[in-house]
């Protein structure tokens, strides 16, 4: 089953285009990698994908929804965690999940029952009432994807979510992921970090603007002979007329 479905999406800013005449899929429960130089198009996808952003052309259905016209119904239907900006920080740890919760439309009385569930999987039943800005960023992290898909989404969408975190709690993090995958919501994630390429179910990687490859990691270190998914990275990305590397 199709979650996301892309067809010669296109975005133009002025002269610019950003995003050129991408199209591809994602079935549910897989893990998506979607990576790109810095400068690529891939947070501009991303946005028109969440309903953010509306496409110059071309046709993107997120969730059973399209995303130019049902715009609102997309972001009621997925998360989304950002490595920049996920959680409130001046507010305690409780009160950021009561908060995301009301934002997706969770009930008072499922937010109660499940935050107590939510705190003791994640062993942060003494950090109930800590402000977020005192926990650790690793915590914090952990904490962001949680609330994100709170509401048991269809898709969640995570923007390098583990930018700046130790790799002990990005194997952790990951965990999480898989988990969520086995819960049958769909993971779309950035990251700069070629390691977690491998994790994923299949890869796509963007230059300019345009997808460059497409595969599941072993078939594009294969395709690419290369020996593992940043050899493959830098080899497309040599392409780019404006190379981030």
């Amino acid at each position: 089953m199709k979650v996301i479905e892309v067809e010669n999406l296109t975005k133009k800013f002025g002269s610019f285009t950003a995003v050129d005449n991408i199209s591809f899929s994602v079935e549910k429960g897989e893990i998506f990698g979607f990576l790109g130089a810095n400068g690529a198009g891939k947070t501009t996808a991303m946005r028109m994908l969440c309903g953010l952003l509306s496409p110059t052309s071309g046709k993107g259905v997120v969730a059973g929804y399209d995303i130019l016209h049902d715009s609102e119904k997309v972001k009621a239907s997925i998360g989304y965690m950002s490595q920049k900006f996920a959680l409130y920080e001046d507010l305690k740890v409780w009160e950021n999940i009561r908060l995301y919760a009301g934002i997706y439309g969770v009930s008072e009385k499922e937010t109660r029952e499940r935050t107590q569930l939510l705190l003791a999987e994640l062993g942060f039943e003494k950090e109930r009432n800590s402000l977020v800005k005192s926990l650790p960023l690793g915590w914090r992290q952990k904490l962001a994807f949680s609330v994100s898909i709170f509401h048991n989404p269809s898709i969640v969408f995570l923007d390098e979510p583990t930018g700046g975190v130790d790799p002990v709690t990005r194997r952790q993090f990951w965990e999480m992921i898989y988990q969520a995958s086995e819960r049958g919501i769909t993971v779309f994630v950035t990251t700069h970090y070629m390691d977690e390429a491998e994790y994923c179910n299949r890869v796509s990687i963007m230059v300019d603007g345009r997808i460059d490859a497409l595969d599941s990691p072993a078939s594009l270190r294969k395709e690419f002979g290369a020996a593992d998914m940043d050899e493959v990275f830098r080899k497309l990305a040599r392409k780019s007329k404006n190379n981030g590397l």
